[in-house]
């Protein structure tokens, strides 16, 4: 056998490897996600609040309580979470919303939102439907859009 043909092998092995590796990892993973989540599910409960202001900032910067900050990751503390401050009875509460959710949740309304926790995981309307909200695209996007609309293309 010739030296190229011995490389050849021996990236292909590698690479199975690498995707058995990964293949079982993304299994694990698939089943502590399951878990959890079936734990949100049974700890959930139905809120009437008033939303009061919601943004994406980093989790030290939320103003979350230590407890929670000390549970999380030292990564994840860093990385920024859609974070929403409301009104739930006397008290302001500041709560963690789920990515599909946060963008739905409307501002300075009376809302219904299922919570687990301090996590919002579904929201509804207490006076009608919520519509949700334009979606601001990136300058980026804007650019292309522009660049696509000239050369005579649909949007992508």
């Amino acid at each position: 056998m010739s030296r190229g043909w011995i490389i050849t092998i021996i990236v292909l092995v590698v690479v199975a490897g690498i995707i058995a590796l990964l293949y079982f990892l993304g299994k694990r993973a698939q089943k502590k996600q399951a878990e959890q989540q079936a734990q949100i599910d049974a700890a959930a409960q139905q809120v009437q609040m008033l939303v009061i202001d919601k943004k994406k900032m980093k989790l030290k910067d939320a103003g979350l309580p230590a407890v929670i900050l000390q549970q999380t990751p030292k990564l994840m503390r860093m990385a920024k979470v859609p974070v929403v401050k409301a009104k739930v009875g006397p008290q302001i509460i500041t709560f963690i919303a789920d990515t599909k959710v946060f963008d739905i949740i409307p501002v300075k309304k009376e809302v219904k939102a299922t919570v687990s926790g301090i996590y919002i995981t579904a929201v509804k309307g207490v006076r009608g439907s919520i519509k949700a909200e334009p979606v601001q695209k990136s300058k980026f996007a804007q650019f292309k859009e522009k660049l696509q609309k000239k050369a005579g293309a649909g949007p992508v």
